[in-house]
C-alpha cells in the first residue's frame, strides 16, 4: 500500500526543465500567480509569504521578480483546492497528497503536478477528554470528524479506523466519520456532539486550550503538505512556475531557522483569516508557554 502510494505520487511530480513556453502576460505586462492555501500551520510558508504579502515585502514577489504579481485565495481544506485548480480558478496550491493523489486519478493524469515539497507533521487525532476514548476499540459508535471527505486527514482517519477492525462507509458503519470544517469542528467538540476530530494545527491545540481535548496519536513524520501546480499553469506560466522551487528554498530554510519571527508572521495571518487571535498557552499539567506552533511539530520542507 505505501509503495502504490509513493508511485501515484511520483506519477503526480512534473520535470520543470520540461516546461519551456513563455509565461502568458497579463495586465501591465506582469505575470500573476494566483497560489492557494489553507489557514493551518501545516501550510506555513504560505502563511508567511502572504502576511509578508499583505506588508508590503512580499516573498515570492521578491524572488520571483517585478514582473510577478501573486494573489493568495484561502480553502478550508484540498478537495476545494483541486475544485478550484479544476476550473482554473488557481493556478497553484499548498495542499495535502492525498487530494492531489485523487485529482490526479480523477484527471488520468492530465491536470495537476507536484513541482515542491511543503511540510511534515503538524496533524493529530483529538479525543473527548472524559475518558470516553481511552483505547482503538472505544471507537466503536463514535463520531469523528475530518476537515473534508477526501482530504488528507478525512483519508488518515478512514485508513486508521479500518486497521482497527472497523468497518467503515462514506455515511456511517461501525464508527462515523463526518467532514466538516474546522471551525464547526470545534464547536461540536465543545458541545459534546462529536467524540473525537482528526485535524492539523493550529486545531488541534485550539480542541485542547478551548475544549479540554486530549491527543490520542500524532502523525509527527507524515507528509502534511505539497505545493502542486496545474498543468495549465506550467504550460502557460511556464517560465514562472519552473522557478518557484529553487527561488522558495530560502522559505523553508528561514522558517526552520528563525521559528520565533516566522511565529509572529504566522500567527499574525492566522488571525487574519480567522478573525480571531489564537491561544500562546497549553494550559496542562508539567506544560508551560508551549507555543502551539510547535506543538504537533509541523516543518517546513
Amino acid at each position: 500500500m505505501k509503495m502504490h502510494f509513493l508511485a501515484a505520487l511520483a506519477a503526480a511530480i512534473v520535470s520543470l526543465t520540461a516546461c519551456n513556453r513563455s509565461p502568458a502576460p497579463v495586465e501591465g505586462g506582469k505575470v500573476t500567480l494566483r497560489v492557494g492555501h489553507f489557514p493551518n500551520i501545516t501550510h506555513a510558508q504560505a502563511l508567511v509569504a502572504s502576511q509578508l504579502s499583505r506588508q508590503g515585502k512580499g516573498w515570492f514577489e521578491e524572488r520571483l521578480g517585478p514582473d510577478v504579481k501573486i494573489e493568495w485565495f484561502v480553502y478550508n481544506a484540498g478537495p476545494s483546492a483541486m475544485e478550484a485548480i479544476f476550473a482554473n480558478s488557481i493556478d497553484l496550491t499548498y495542499v495535502g497528497p492525498n487530494p492531489v493523489l485523487n485529482a490526479y486519478d480523477k484527471s488520468k493524469g492530465e491536470e495537476i503536478r507536484v513541482i515542491a515539497g511543503a511540510s511534515l507533521g503538524g496533524a493529530a487525532l483529538v479525543v473527548q477528554g472524559d475518558g470516553r476514548i481511552a483505547k482503538p476499540a472505544d471507537f466503536k459508535g463514535r463520531k469523528i470528524a475530518t476537515p473534508q471527505l477526501g482530504n488528507t486527514q478525512d483519508v488518515a482517519c478512514r485508513a486508521w479506523l479500518g486497521k482497527q477492525g472497523f468497518k467503515i462507509t462514506q455515511l456511517g458503519g461501525d464508527a462515523q466519520v463526518m467532514p466538516t470544517a474546522n471551525p464547526d469542528q470545534l464547536a461540536l467538540f465543545q458541545r459534546g456532539d462529536i467524540d473525537a476530530v482528526w485535524t492539523v494545527e493550529p486545531w488541534v491545540s485550539r480542541l485542547e486550550l478551548e475544549a479540554k481535548g486530549k491527543i490520542f496519536l500524532e502523525q509527527k513524520d507524515a507528509l502534511a503538505a505539497v505545493l502542486a501546480a496545474s498543468v495549465t499553469a506550467l504550460k502557460e506560466k511556464a517560465a514562472v512556475v519552473k522557478n518557484l522551487p529553487p527561488r522558495t528554498q530560502s522559505s523553508p530554510r528561514w522558517i526552520n531557522q528563525h521559528p520565533e519571527e516566522a511565529k509572529v508572521l504566522v500567527r499574525a495571518a492566522l488571525k487574519e483569516l480567522t478573525k480571531r487571535d489564537l491561544p500562546v498557552e497549553h494550559r496542562r499539567p508539567g506544560v508551560a508557554k508551549a507555543e502551539i506552533f510547535q506543538r504537533s511539530h509541523p516543518r517546513a520542507i
